[in-house]
């Protein structure tokens, strides 16, 4: 029997939840307080780039699953389930903001008391949340009405930007934090269809996966950050990163996945939740030493990356043209929250440098941020006619087989700062002519240089 659920927030994380809810055959009710965005969603359109998502928005929109309103009252009163998809924006000190979910909850709580509704409602905290927040949600709804029949659960996502349908409609594991055995089958029951090739639904204790949320991604950032960490002293060593990083990845201990040297890691989440994680252990006594050191190494790879091209420079950067393929924070979406590019062009534009840049989706989130400081290119060759040297800041496929005679003709010259470790050595070097630098491995400086 299909579920009544409000999904509390339509932002990258309620949109993609709602609507993967609404293609099991749920009746999904999407809340938001913005009327212009809540149009445009009724209208069919999404408003972040995410493979997969369109086509089953529409076809949950057209089938009558999914619907959008403005009306928190209506969606609490004819909904079970209540997922709150909510922003937690880091404080100064790196904090979660709470603010949102606990004055939704307190909301909630209004609702329930003014129509003295006595059925059972569950509130979902599908925000990544610091540890005790369900506590602090219970507090808030019994702070209003004792008697409330209401439950709180946690169930963290796990969504990559990109592979976010694919990762909902077939997750790796499921994380509920439900104390409440009533809770837990609910919750089991309702992710069940995801779940029948007999990947698991763990049921677990709230603050338990709270953590765990906060874990899974600082541990894959510190690996990032580990790699990026080792790139430095494979330049120095004279070895080559690649190399090293498939030999590590083939040990099954440790796996291939994120292990690739980069400029750092950018997005909503992992700058966001290691902060976040970090000061919640400090406030509790505990210093995640390891955890400050990635985040140390993370803001550090920028920078070495702008003091290479200056190096090249002799320390010139006033005037030189720089063409920059990517904004985005990774490939595959339009992102560019603590984007690793938006860092470095930062860092070009204050040393007096000119910047164009071209990303396939990410245009109008540069737009935002830069306004007319910066030059956008049309595609990716238009915007390297005179640059004096390419960087690459997204590995977008697009750019992992340009045409590098065409490069050559467009540029002054055929250089190239790959933050992204795209091309192969060896390819580079069979060109003849391209000077490239990279991430952890050998520089490439043709003899006619």
């Amino acid at each position: 029997m299909p579920y009544n659920i409000a999904v509390i927030g339509t932002g990258y994380v309620g949109l993609v939840t709602g609507t993967c809810f609404a293609e099991t055959g749920n009746n999904v009710t999407c809340v938001d307080i913005d009327e212009a965005k809540l149009e445009k969603l009724r209208a069919g359109f999404v408003p972040i780039y995410e493979p997969g998502l369109q086509a089953l928005f529409e076809r949950n929109i057209r089938e009558r699953r999914l619907q959008f309103t403005s009306q928190l009252e209506e969606a609490v009163l004819s909904c079970s389930l209540l997922f709150l998809c909510l922003p937690t924006p880091p404080g100064g000190d790196g904090a979660a903001d709470l603010s949102y979910v606990l004055n939704v909850a307190s909301d909630i709580a209004h609702i329930l008391t003014k129509h003295n509704i006595t059925e059972l409602k569950i509130l979902v905290n599908k925000s990544t949340v610091p540890v005790g927040t369900a506590d602090k949600v219970r507090d808030v709804l019994h702070g209003v009405n004792p008697s409330l029949n209401a439950k709180v659960a946690s169930n963290p996502e796990f969504l990559r930007e990109g592979f976010a349908v694919e990762d909902f409609m077939k997750p790796d594991r499921v994380v509920v934090g439900a104390s409440n055995p009533e809770v837990a089958d609910i919750m089991r029951d309702l992710y069940e269809p995801f779940t029948r090739s007999g990947n698991p639904i763990y049921i677990i204790d709230e603050r338990s996966a709270e953590v765990s949320k906060y874990a899974a991604n600082s541990y894959l950032a510190m690996r990032i950050s580990f790699m990026n960490n080792l790139s430095q002293y494979c330049e120095k060593a004279e070895a080559d990163i690649d190399d090293v990083r498939l030999t590590m990845g083939a040990d099954s201990r440790i796996g291939k996945r994120f292990l690739f040297p980069g400029i750092g890691y950018g997005g909503s989440c992992f700058p966001k939740d290691v902060r976040a994680f970090i000061h919640s252990a400090q406030s509790d006594g505990i210093d995640l030493s390891i955890l400050r050191a990635a985040e140390d190494v993370n803001l550090q790879q920028p920078v070495r990356f702008v003091r290479r091209i200056k190096e090249r420079f002799n320390g010139e950067l006033a005037g030189k043209r720089f063409a920059v393929w990517g904004m985005a924070f990774k490939p595959n979406t339009d992102d560019t929250r603590e984007a690793p590019a938006f860092r470095i062009i930062d860092k070009l534009l204050s040393d007096g440098a000119v910047v164009t840049a071209y990303d396939p989706e990410a245009k109008e989130g540069a737009e935002k941020y830069y306004g007319d400081r910066i030059i956008y290119g049309k595609d990716m060759y238009s915007m390297l006619d005179g640059a004096d040297a390419l960087i690459i800041a997204t590995e977008w496929n697009e750019f992992r087989n340009p045409d590098f005679p065409r490069l050559q003709q467009l540029m002054i010259q055929p250089l190239i700062f790959d933050g992204r470790n795209v091309f192969d050595l060896e390819k580079i070097e069979k060109t003849g002519f391209i000077e490239y630098y990279s991430i952890g491995r050998r520089d490439i400086i043709p003899a006619l240089q």
